[in-house]
This record gives structure tokens, sequence and C-alpha cells, in this order.
């Protein structure tokens, strides 16, 4: 029934004003006066043709008329095209009105003075005027839609661009790494490839979607830092920690992976020995607090070829987009430690 409504809420409004304005005129001329008797079925004649000639007027002022001048811009063009029909359709419906009440003496005289053609006149030029107005509303919602459409095309475009950065580093990295086992002949070679199988699925497939299952993305998480615990040799203490259930919320797929990669990128080393790296998922209802906290790497040691900022000003631009005032990034960082609080409204 809404998207009924939706779909014809143009006609719906222009019937609706119709059936009230006929329900008004009706009303107004079966009024009882005085303990006169009414005539049901020359009132309806009358409302009828009320609503017929000043239907005329308007709707030939918004399907033709209107559009004309707006094409123009010619108001006495407009003037011309507009009163000429005008006085003609007013001349026909005073005929009619006469004639249905051509055998009531009382009506007469007012039928024929000035002051009825005047005030006629003028109550048909407002509801043709007042339509006219509806088409300019109609126009403006129009624009404001399509407005709207090509903003979230502009927005879905850039969510797609800004998705298409994510990862790059990570995947050469992973494959010179997977090209080093396969020299060796290291045992790890097929866990290597089923992961990153699993990973480039996700990217390609489910990241496409407007929002996956959280699970889903933690999933992909795992397979991340099982890569990283590899190409680190298991040396650096790495603590993943899920605290309710992923699998009743969804989100925006690879939100956290930024966060993730900035940590193992400028936090941990085999060469450092006070390396670690801590991340918790606590989910409470529609609320999501994504943690990630990281060790520090000396000065000396630190990667200045990898500019992590290009990173989080991505992260930060997708949660403006996907999580509008529905989310709170907090950072802490001191000489030894950095640490990340995300917390999202997934409802």
């Amino acid at each position: 029934m809404q998207a009924f409504i939706q779909r014809n809420r143009i006609f719906l409004l222009h019937f609706s004003f119709w059936c009230l304005y006929f329900s008004f005129f009706f009303y107004q001329i079966t009024f009882s006066r005085h303990g006169e008797e009414t005539d049901y079925g020359r009132a309806f004649l009358d409302a009828s043709t009320q609503i017929l000639f000043t239907a005329s007027v308007s709707y030939l002022n918004y399907f033709y008329w209107l559009p004309r001048f707006l094409l123009h811009k010619n108001i006495g063009r407009y003037l011309l095209e507009f009163f000429i029909p005008f006085a003609i359709i007013i001349a026909l419906h005073i005929y009619f009105k006469r004639y249905i009440y051509i055998d009531l003496k009382e009506a007469k005289g007012f039928l024929y003075s000035t002051k009825f053609i005047v005030q006629h006149s003028m109550i048909t030029l407002f509801i043709a005027i007042f339509v006219g107005m509806l088409r300019f509303a109609q126009d403006w919602f129009e624009l404001e839609a399509k407005k709207r459409e090509i903003e979230n095309e502009r927005l879905t475009a850039e969510l797609r661009f800004l998705k298409a950065q994510i990862n790059p580093h990570f995947l050469f990295n992973t494959l010179n790494n997977l090209y080093y086992l396969a020299m060796i002949n290291s045992p790890n070679t097929t866990e290597v490839i089923e992961k990153l199988s699993q990973m480039m699925r996700y990217m390609l497939y489910d990241s496409n979607h407007p929002k996956v299952s959280l699970s889903k993305e933690i999933e992909y998480m795992k397979n991340y830092i099982s890569l990283e615990k590899l190409r680190l040799d298991n040396q650096v203490p790495i603590n993943f920690e899920i605290k309710g259930n992923p699998n009743e919320v969804q989100i925006v797929p690879l939100i956290f992976i930024t966060f993730l990669e900035n940590a193992f990128k400028h936090g941990v080393s085999n060469n450092s020995i006070n390396a670690y790296v801590n991340i918790l998922i606590d989910i409470e209802g529609k609320a999501c607090t994504y943690s990630v906290e990281n060790s520090k790497l000396p000065q000396n040691m630190e990667n200045t070829n990898e500019k992590s900022g290009i990173g989080l000003q991505n992260v930060n631009r997708r949660l403006d987009l996907s999580y509008p005032n529905n989310y709170e990034l907090i950072v802490n960082e001191d000489e030894k430690d950095y640490k990340i609080v995300l917390k999202l409204n997934l409802g």
C-alpha cells in the first residue's frame, strides 16, 4: 500500500483536492436556507459542471500553458494564450449554470449580475493558479529527488573508490612471502594460499555488498592475522578477543582492517622484543566497540616510506559516509604504545 501511494502520490494529491473541493461546493449549495427544500439532483449537476469547467481551465494551464511559459519565458505570450481560452470556458460555464437554474426566478437575477460573473471568474482563476503551483511543487520535489539520486551515486562511487585502495601493499607483501615459501618448499605454503584465497574472495565478492555479517568481517581479520603471524614466525604476541555475538549484527565491509594493518605495519617487528598487538571487538546489542592496541617501533626501525596517513584518511572518510553521526573514533598515543577505539552504532 505504501509503495502504491509513493508511486501515485501526485495523482492522489490532485484527486484528493478535487474531492475536497466538490464536497465543499456541494455542501455550500445544498445548505438549507429559510426552510427551502433542497434539490439534490440539481445541486449534484451544478457541482459536477463546476468541477468539470474549473478542472478544464486548471489542467490546460497545468499541462499546456504553464510548460510553454517555462520554455519561452514570455509573460505576454503566456497571458494572451491563457486569458482568451479562459474567457471562453468561463462564458460556457456561466451559460450552463444559468441553464441549470433556468426555472428558479430567485437565482436568475444573481446569475446574470456582474458580481456573479466577477466572483465566478476570480474563484476559477484562483483554483487554476493553485493547481499550477502544485506543478512547481511537483517539479521541485522531482528536482530534489534527482539531486539526492545523483548525490547517492556520487557517494557510492566514492565509497567504491575508497574500498579499491584498501590492502594493495598487503597483497604484494603476501605474494612475496608466498613466493619465498614456495622457493624453500615450506609446509606453510598451502595454508598461505588457502587463507589468501579466502581473503580475496571476501574482498572481491562479499565486500561489494553494502553490509555484511560482522562474523564474516572477523573471519577476514583472522585470516589476515594468521598471515602476519607466519610472516613474523609467531614471535610476536597477538591477542584477538571477541565479546558478544557477531552473527547478530551487520557492518560495512573492510572498515576495521585499516587500523589492524597499521598496528602490524608500524607496531611490530621480529627485531623488537617488546612488540605486541591486542585486538578487541565488543558487541552489545547494536553497539560495537572495536579497539586495537599495539607497541610502537623505535624511530630507527620505523618504515618511513609507508604513509599511514592516507589509510587513516580513507577510513575516516568511509566512516563519515557510512556511519554519519553514528560513530566515535578515539586515538591515544604515547612514546611506546598506540591505541585506537572505534565505537559504532550498527542499528
